[in-house]
């Protein structure tokens, strides 16, 4: 790169983003990488701090900064992901649909210990919605050697895709409501307005709620109605602390399913339980979803419209993130909540 001052560079081609900063109001691009360099362009470039500019004349064995993050966007992504033009030598990149995404983290830790390049994501099971910036990537320095690049390619072809989506589906949902005050009517069915709310809100479609008290043969009962009704996820609500009343647990291991776990290291929903009826997942959530915003319903809930059968060892894993700080505004997902 040759230096040359800025008085000198009227007629120059511009090799990179300059960045403008106006404290409080703008930070982004005051000239874009191409721009050819103006007299009236002299003072504006003097006041964002510009005493001297570069004409970049690149050698085959070198890449520009957006050349540069546009090869490792692609390299890293798979099929799910768009791409941003490059803005002073980043890229964002963003969904094509709302799913889970997952993140390579072994793989991600080695590109990111390459000499001057940088990829940061959120963090993996983050619930994303469609169109939301997954990761952004660039390199450090203006150029970087095109063999550089060439090793980070060569890893995730060997590796895969360090980012990967996996979509949503929008399945049949059957609810059991358990309870003999909500049966009787003693007290307000409240699962509309919570768990109702959030199947939903997640593009799915409530076949069929039913309301049970707390009897064993009635719980076994209605969660087979649902399953040949075809509904692709049953939940149950209630009835699974230790008080004797409560006997949702023995409802479902009445119909034959198999229980993967009961009990989870999340608060609020430590008594959460989770089987399979077949292929059908049946998620027994406490009576804490019915009070608190975000609940471990928040966190099992994306992982099986993903598909995700979840294991032991993945409830076992919630533990690290799985208090809710119970904030007075609540910006879940975005905050250390599942996380």
């Amino acid at each position: 790169m040759k230096k040359i001052k800025v008085e000198d560079a009227v007629g120059t081609i511009l090799a990179h983003d300059m960045t403008r900063i106006i404290r409080g109001k703008f930070k982004g691009v005051g000239f874009k990488k191409g721009h050819i360099v103006k007299k009236e362009d002299i003072e504006e470039l003097l006041k964002i701090g510009k005493q001297y500019l570069y004409v970049l004349d690149l050698g085959k064995d070198q890449l520009h900064e957006d050349d540069a993050a546009y090869r490792i966007s692609r390299a890293i992504s798979d099929q799910d992901f768009e791409f941003s033009e490059p803005r002073e030598g980043k890229i964002n990149i963003s969904t094509k649909c709302a799913g889970l995404l997952k993140i390579n983290v072994d793989a991600l830790l080695l590109v990111n210990k390459m000499d001057s390049i940088i990829v940061a994501t959120l963090k993996n099971n983050f619930p994303c919605k469609k169109g939301e910036i997954i990761a952004g990537t660039r390199i450090i320095p203006l150029t970087i050697p095109a063999k550089n690049i060439e090793t980070l390619e060569t890893l995730t072809r060997e590796t895969g895709s360090i980012l990967s989506l996996k979509p949503y589906k929008s399945l049949k949902v059957g609810a059991v409501v358990t309870g003999s005050e909500v049966y009787k009517g003693l007290i307000t069915d409240d699962f509309g307005p919570s768990v109702g709310k959030k199947i939903i809100e997640a593009n799915c479609t409530l076949l069929k709620k039913i309301i049970v008290p707390d009897d064993i043969t009635d719980i076994s009962n209605a969660i087979l109605e649902l399953k040949e009704l075809g509904c692709e996820l049953i939940i149950t609500t209630g009835g699974l602390s230790v008080d004797p009343d409560d006997v949702t647990r023995q409802g479902v291991i009445a119909t034959g399913a198999d229980v993967t776990f009961y009990g989870s290291p999340v608060l609020p929903g430590a008594m959460l339980m989770v089987s399979m009826l077949g292929h059908i997942p049946v998620i027994s959530l406490p009576a804490c979803v019915f009070y608190y915003k975000q609940t471990v319903f928040d966190l099992i809930l994306p992982r099986v419209l993903a598909g995700e059968i979840i294991s032991e060892d993945d409830i076992a894993a919630m533990g690290h993130g799985g208090l809710c700080m119970n904030c007075k505004i609540c910006y879940y997902p975005v905050c250390s909540f599942g996380r």
